[in-house]
Order: C-alpha cells, then structure tokens, then sequence
C-alpha cells in the first residue's frame, strides 16, 4: 500500500475523481439547472487538476520545470476563479 501512496497512480487516480467530478457537475447542471454549472466550477476544478499534475510530477521524479508548471497553472486558474467570485 505505501508503494500505491508514493507512485504516480494516486495522482492519477485523483484526477480520474477530478474528471468524474466534473461529468457529474455538468450532467447534473443540465437536467435540473441546478448547481454550478463548468463555466462557474471550471477555474476551480482546473486548479486543483493542475495542484495535482504538480504532484504528479513530484512522485515520478520529473525535473522541477515540470512540477512549476503545475503550480504556476494552479495559480492562473486560482485567480481565474477568484476574479470570477468576485465580479
């Protein structure tokens, strides 16, 4: 079990659940207009998706421009969403 907790399949795995997450936002906006719809969970969503490639990339042991790249995403769709609550 610790080698499962220390590869990148957990991060895959989390973004399985990210993607299922969103599926299931979407269908569920679209049938009752209930909920958020992907325009409002999407910046949300593509944030912690990129916080997890950053570790993704951590456990598969790639160069740090990799894992940068995951956290500067992060931080871009961070904002997205912050400036999308606030207007």
């Amino acid at each position: 079990m610790a080698d499962f907790f220390t590869s990148p399949r957990l991060a895959d795995l989390i973004l399985a659940v990210l993607a299922l997450e969103a599926v299931v936002l979407g269908v569920r906006h679209a049938r009752t207009g209930r909920g958020p719809s992907l325009a409002e969970a999407g910046p949300f969503l593509l944030s912690g998706a990129c916080l997890v490639l950053a570790l993704r990339a951590v456990l598969a042991g790639a160069v740090w421009p990799w894992v940068a790249g995951g956290l500067t995403g992060a931080l871009v769709a961070h904002l997205w969403d912050l400036r999308g609550r606030a207007g």
